[in-house]
């Protein structure tokens, strides 16, 4: 088995059944309307303000954290989506002059792509602008909360494996 997780089993009760908690459920169904709704949120706001998409957005960002480029198979590792669909949105950047290729000298197979400086321009309006609307959906919680609910989620974040 690969990369096998070791998640907490529920408590058991009698004849050995699991403990069912239904807050457990009511509080991912929460958890998963929160996040859909946010990112409709975001989606919306980068389509009418600046005519982009949130996975154009989501590379974009990446290539801003690698200034170096990144091959297409790393791009697609860290967006978890497919090469064919971080291909289809390379070309289209590449076609608007956003993002470049480069052979990468090791693998004739292989290049890395990376922001234009137009690209890193655009980028860094959209970022202010996204950083200002994710803090405007958030402003409902108090500095204190905010601090709580993240270390919430890096509890369930590292209790469910997803830092392993």
């Amino acid at each position: 088995m690969k990369d096998a997780v070791d998640i907490p089993t529920p408590d058991t009760g009698r004849a050995g059944a699991p403990v069912v908690d239904p807050m457990a459920l009511r509080t991912w169904l929460r958890l998963l309307t929160c996040h859909n709704q946010i990112e409709a949120n975001l989606r919306n706001r980068l389509r009418l303000g600046f005519d982009t998409t949130l996975p154009r957005f989501d590379l974009m960002a990446q290539l801003e954290r690698h200034p170096k480029g990144l091959k297409m198979r790393e791009l697609s590792r860290l967006l978890m989506v497919t090469g064919g669909n971080v291909t289809g949105l390379a070309d289209r950047l590449a076609e608007e002059g956003l993002i470049e290729r480069r052979d990468d000298p090791r693998d004739r197979r292989a290049y890395y792509v990376s922001l234009t400086p137009k690209g890193r321009e655009q980028f860094q309006v959209m970022a202010r602008e996204h950083e200002q609307w994710v803090t405007s959906l958030f402003a409902a919680l108090s500095g204190q909360e905010l601090s709580q609910l993240w270390d919430l989620l890096g509890k369930l974040k590292q209790a469910s494996g997803a830092d392993k």
